[in-house]
């Protein structure tokens, strides 16, 4: 091979391995994927017996879903576990949960909504009946993420709920 046929196509594979690099670093990042950890001093519970005492949840979004891994410790002192994948256009998807290793029987479907890059309306069901809505605002910082909750718990609680999480 010719000196100046190598080195044009080591000039092609360069390019194209710039390009890759440009077009992969160039990708954004849905501002609610990571990992949140709940602010109960900001958080407000109605009724307030309803407040954990902790929570992180962590979330991967991409274009049309999102997967959810959420632990914590209810306010009776439970550890509790769910996670799911939903898309993103407001159809039911399966929920999982655990309280104390046995499984929740507070829900068993969600289904999620993009509003925009900063917002999601989720409904929580259960067996077909919804129980809350939900309203995720993502801060354009990206530091907190507020989730305005309303309706009724599986124990038919009415529930009105303004829960911060802060990105870690």
């Amino acid at each position: 091979m010719l000196r100046s046929q190598r080195v044009r196509n080591l000039g092609w594979v360069l390019g194209g391995v710039i390009a890759i690099t440009v077009g992969v670093s160039g990708q954004t990042v849905d501002p609610l994927s990571g990992t949140w950890k709940l602010n109960l001093a900001k958080s407000k519970y109605s009724p307030a017996s309803l407040a954990p005492k902790s929570g992180t949840t962590k979330f991967e979004a991409t274009k049309g879903t999102v997967e959810a891994v959420v632990d914590g410790v209810d306010g009776q002192g439970r550890a509790t576990h769910s996670e799911y994948t939903a898309t993103l256009d407001g159809k039911d998807s399966p929920w999982k949960g655990t309280i104390d290793g046995r499984p929740s029987p507070d829900q068993d479907a969600i289904a999620w909504k993009k509003i925009d890059d900063y917002t999601y309306e989720l409904v929580n069901k259960l067996k077909g009946q919804v129980l809350t809505t939900q309203r995720t605002v993502i801060a354009r910082d990206g530091k907190t993420r507020t989730n305005t909750v309303t309706g009724k718990n599986a124990q038919g609680q009415t529930v009105n709920h303004t829960v911060v999480y802060e990105r870690q």
